[in-house]
C-alpha cells in the first residue's frame, strides 16, 4: 500500500498527481506547489546520479509555468546545462499530455564558511505555537489546500499575511525528498494566502515563481511573510519573505495577471 502522498511514481521520470495535489482554480487540474516540490526532487536525483562535483547548495530555483496544469501523469527531464565545482546549473522541463506545462532552471552554488560575516533578514516571525489556527478552505477548494495545517501570526488583510504551514503528506510516495524538495512544495501557496479580491470575482494566476535562498531550510513549517500588490493594468505581484522556525532564509515572487471573472 502506497503512503499518502501528492505523486505516485509510475515509471522513471514520470509521475501520476494524487487527489492530494488537486488544484485551487479548477477541478481537472493540479496545484502547481507540490509539482514545483517534485521537480526540485528530480533534480535532486538527477544531481545524485550524476555524480555531481563538489558540495553545492541550492541558491536559486525559478518557474515558468507555460498554461494549464492537468490532472495527469506529468514526466520530468533534468539536464545539467553548466556543470561546475563552484556553480552549477541545472534546467529541467515538465511534459503534461505531451505539452510542455512548466520549465525550470536552478543554480547551485559551494558552500564556504561565512558565518563570522553573516547578516542581513534577521528578524524571525512568531512561532507557530504561538500563532493562531487558520485555514484557507473557505476561500479556496482543492486537495492541495485541505492537505495544509497552518498557523497564522494574526488574522490575514486584504494583501497581507504572515502565515506558517506544513503537511503529513509525502512529496513523492515511496521516495525521501530533501528538506529542501519539501520546502519547495509549499512555497506557492504564497499567491493563495494573502487574497486582494475573491477567487470567485477575480482570477490572479501567478504565471511563475522564483525563489532565492541564502540559507538551507530545516524542518517541517514554512513561513511566509507575503504582501501582495495588484498594478492598474492587469499586473499583479505576490512577494514573501521565506522563513524557517530558525528565521528567514530567502525570498519568493510571483508575477500575476490579474482579471475579472464574468
Amino acid at each position: 500500500m502506497l503512503m499518502d502522498a501528492y505523486f505516485e511514481p509510475i515509471a522513471p521520470g514520470q509521475y501520476q498527481p494524487t487527489a492530494f495535489a488537486g488544484g485551487a482554480w479548477q477541478d481537472n487540474e493540479i496545484h502547481f506547489s507540490p509539482l514545483g516540490g517534485l521537480i526540485v526532487h528530480a533534480m535532486d536525483r538527477h544531481r545524485a546520479a550524476t555524480a555531481s562535483s563538489g558540495t553545492k547548495e541550492l541558491g536559486r530555483i525559478s518557474f515558468d509555468i507555460l498554461g494549464f496544469l492537468a490532472a495527469d501523469a506529468c514526466t520530468v527531464t533534468v539536464e545539467t546545462i553548466r556543470p561546475g565545482r563552484t556553480i552549477e546549473l541545472l534546467e529541467a522541463t515538465v511534459t503534461i499530455a505531451g505539452r510542455a506545462a512548466v520549465l525550470a532552471r536552478a543554480w547551485y552554488i559551494a558552500t564556504a564558511e561565512t558565518s563570522t560575516v553573516a547578516g542581513g533578514d534577521t528578524v524571525p516571525m512568531v512561532s507557530p505555537d504561538r500563532c493562531i489556527p487558520w485555514t484557507m478552505t473557505d476561500t479556496w477548494p482543492g486537495g492541495f489546500v485541505a492537505s495544509l495545517e497552518m498557523q497564522a501570526v494574526a488574522p490575514p488583510v486584504a494583501g497581507r499575511v504572515s502565515a506558517w504551514l506544513r503537511t503529513d503528506i509525502a512529496l513523492v510516495a515511496g521516495e525521501p525528498s530533501s528538506a529542501h524538495a519539501s520546502f519547495i512544495a509549499l512555497v506557492d501557496t504564497a499567491n493563495g494566502v494573502a487574497v486582494r479580491e475573491h477567487p470567485t470575482e477575480w482570477m490572479f494566476p501567478n504565471l511563475d515563481l522564483t525563489i532565492h535562498l541564502h540559507r538551507q531550510p530545516t524542518g517541517a513549517w514554512v513561513g511566509l511573510d507575503t504582501s501582495v500588490t495588484f498594478g492598474p493594468a492587469g499586473h499583479g505581484l505576490t512577494s514573501s519573505v521565506l522563513h524557517d522556525e530558525l528565521g528567514p532564509i530567502g525570498r519568493a515572487e510571483q508575477i500575476l495577471t490579474v482579471r475579472p471573472l464574468g
